[in-house]
């Protein structure tokens, strides 16, 4: 279950930016999911709240924003926005290069 350490690695960052910026806690966390980034949303879920516990950031709200993987197809030489590895598309040609699935991102933090 790697999501688990997802969540941990990003309740370190998201704990150590909020202290930099006085907050006394973290009420809202908004994470961005790339289509390919294999990560599945209940573990995720889960995973993040046993990593908030007993930091600035227990009883946030989680947030997931999905966004599509960019990719080239090789056939129709054209950048898509993928949401599988197996076909293109546009011309349904089995030619995609995966360019960017972009992982897991924090992309905002609420602080009180």
């Amino acid at each position: 279950m790697h999501e688990l350490s997802l969540c941990q690695n990003a309740v370190e960052i998201i704990e150590q930016q909020a202290r930099q910026n006085g907050a006394k806690r973290v009420t809202g966390v908004w994470l961005e999911i790339g289509a390919l980034a294999c990560v599945e949303e209940s573990a995720l879920r889960f995973g993040f709240d046993i990593a908030c516990r007993e930091t600035l950031a227990q009883g946030c709200e989680l947030h997931l924003i999905h966004k599509p993987a960019q990719a080239w197809c090789w056939n129709c030489s054209q950048t898509v926005e993928a949401e599988r590895h197996d076909e293109c598309p546009l011309c349904h040609c089995p030619t995609l290069h995966i360019e960017r699935s972009d992982g897991v991102q924090i992309k905002s933090i609420e602080v009180e």
